[in-house]
């Protein structure tokens, strides 16, 4: 019988201990509609939106497995899709309350205001979203948190192995996005005091994704094949029409929700 390494290993104990230490996360008070502040139509909206915008992630699977070498196709497009995975574990987590948890000076939120989604399966409306339930504001960002690390595959495609990239989607969600995030959506974030409005992820996604992007491609060099002056075919132009058809259209859709819950604090 063949011997399991630690690499094999680790991802299931990660998780085995975020499952036993959910365990001790106290019960939640339950909040109940009492003035009728929630919206049906706004949270029908939301609700079709959260499903589209997650649908962001295949297209963007579908855009870069398109275009690389053919050997590399798989790779690629499970390190567009893994993200879903390992985001969503940190959201719960932790990652929800360092972008919107209690502010600590307008740089980061505080961990344990949310922590493994204390307060928010049964708590009260986000203040910016009161029109909607606080789970479901929750799951919506969760799908911006989603899409950010798999825009940075592009620039990393065949040069990085998988569980590198495991650990970059780990570590850019908790120190970088999440910091962007609540500056720039949390009421009390130094960007948003300063009237930064972020309408679907300007900053938020795009910026810190192209900045990480860069960030690998400078790292990790020029391929070889550039440097030897071979060509490259792409694997599959369909792929690439595939993906660029949804990638459009779920962006346009997802600034339309974004301005929709921004447009209810004016």
């Amino acid at each position: 019988m063949k011997k399991l390494s630690f690499q094999q290993i680790a991802p299931f104990a990660a998780l085995l201990l975020v499952a036993i230490a959910a365990l001790f996360v106290p019960s939640l008070p339950h909040f109940e509609d009492k003035t009728g502040a929630y919206s049906s139509a706004d949270i029908a909206w939301i609700l079709v939106a959260t499903a589209l915008v997650f649908l962001m992630t295949p297209g963007l699977a579908f855009f870069y497995g398109g275009m690389v070498h053919r050997k590399n196709v798989i790779s690629t497009m499970i390190k567009s899709v893994v993200a879903t995975g390992v985001v969503s574990i940190l959201w719960v987590t932790v990652g929800y309350s360092l972008c919107f948890g209690e502010s600590i000076g307008g740089f980061i939120g505080n961990p344990m205001t949310h922590l493994f989604f204390k307060g928010i399966n049964s708590g009260a409306p986000w203040g910016l979203a009161p029109t909607i339930p606080i789970s479901l504001f929750a799951l919506f960002q969760l799908m911006f948190a989603i899409i950010t690390p798999g825009l940075v595959v592009g620039a990393v495609a065949e040069r990085i192995k998988f569980t590198s990239y495991i650990v970059f989607i780990a570590l850019f969600s908790l120190l970088v996005y999440a910091p962007i995030a609540h500056w720039t959506w949390h009421p009390e974030g130094f960007l948003f005091k300063m009237g930064a409005l972020d309408f679907a992820g300007g900053t938020v996604v795009h910026i810190s994704a192209g900045c990480a992007a860069l960030a690998g491609a400078m790292v990790l060099k020029r391929r070889q094949a550039h440097l030897d002056h071979r060509e490259i075919p792409p694997a599959n132009i369909p792929y690439v029409l595939i993906g660029t058809g949804r990638f459009c259209l779920r962006h346009h859709q997802y600034r339309c929700s974004s301005s929709r819950l921004i447009l209810d604090v004016f």
